[in-house]
């Protein structure tokens, strides 16, 4: 089935989840959530894949409700793959992706990232900015298809509001850091922000990521082992920040990521503009 992209006109205001037309590849969609019912099913499967299946461990107002909540679930926006097989309701909803950008990140008075990052750099950054977060995808459809979907939405939501700038926290699993040493170091012999753009971990939560000499790695490997959405990050560009963060809560170890969206535009408008001209 041939992919569908947003419309994108001349917007004469602030463009809102209802502009943002879904993308479709095959049974699967990638759209903004739009009513509460999908909030609190995007909430469920966080529950589900954070808590239940990872391992994290829930308050006990989590635990009752089975929906991982927080301050900023209000405020920003809530990227969904539904999968249209399962329904046309929440039910559908089999992936989802947190969107804050800087007037949503005003509203709460912080960024998600300030808990663990000092991001300074991206505060001041002169240019409109969006941090990602609260990734997951249910277990059935973790596979490709999911993914590239998902992206392909950050890219058009990116072009719609015009984003110089993502960054966020991407998660490598466990809270040993030495057990993933390789791929720590990988990624800060390899990866590393400009000065200009690097995020640097808090002093009482910062974790060196040099863990080994760079030296004895096997990039290749190391590159294949990573996370696919720390891949992802990678395959458009993107850099790490300075220290790793152990998140016991969650039971993964955080890495902060930036990435200029000049690629992402690009490909996104490529795509775009061959859609408009059939």
């Amino acid at each position: 089935m041939k992919d569908s992209v947003p419309d994108m006109p001349d917007h004469t205001h602030s463009p809102t989840p209802a502009d943002f037309e879904e993308l479709r590849g095959g049974s699967l969609g990638v759209r903004l959530a739009q009513t509460p019912a999908e909030i609190d099913a995007a909430q469920a499967l966080r529950y589900r894949v954070f808590y239940e299946e990872m391992g994290a461990k829930p308050s006990d107002k989590a635990s009752h409700s089975e929906r991982d909540v927080d301050d900023f679930d209000a405020v920003c926006d809530h990227l969904l793959v539904v999968d249209h097989q399962l329904g046309e309701g929440p039910e559908s909803v089999v992936g989802t992706y947190r969107l804050i950008r800087r007037s949503a990140a005003d509203k709460i008075g912080r960024f998600y990232s300030a808990d663990e990052y000092d991001i300074s750099k991206m505060i001041n950054y002169p240019g409109k900015v969006l941090e990602l977060g609260r990734s997951c995808i249910s277990k059935a459809h973790r596979g490709m298809p999911a993914m590239q979907l998902m992206w392909r939405g950050i890219a058009a939501y990116v072009f719609m509001h015009k984003i110089d700038v993502m960054f966020g926290c991407a998660s490598l699993p466990g809270t040993d850091p030495d057990a993933i040493g390789r791929d720590l170091t990988y990624l800060w012999a390899n990866h590393l922000a400009p000065e200009e753009l690097r995020p640097v971990a808090l002093p009482d939560r910062y974790v060196s990521m040099r863990r080994m000499d760079p030296a004895t790695i096997d990039m290749r490997r190391a590159l294949a082992s990573l996370p696919p959405l720390v891949k992802g990050y990678l395959r458009l560009g993107g850099f790490v920040g300075d220290g790793a963060v152990i998140d016991h809560q969650f039971n993964t170890i955080d890495v902060a990521v930036v990435v200029k969206t000049e690629l992402v535009t690009e490909k996104y408008r490529s795509h775009y503009a061959r859609e408009q001209s059939e």
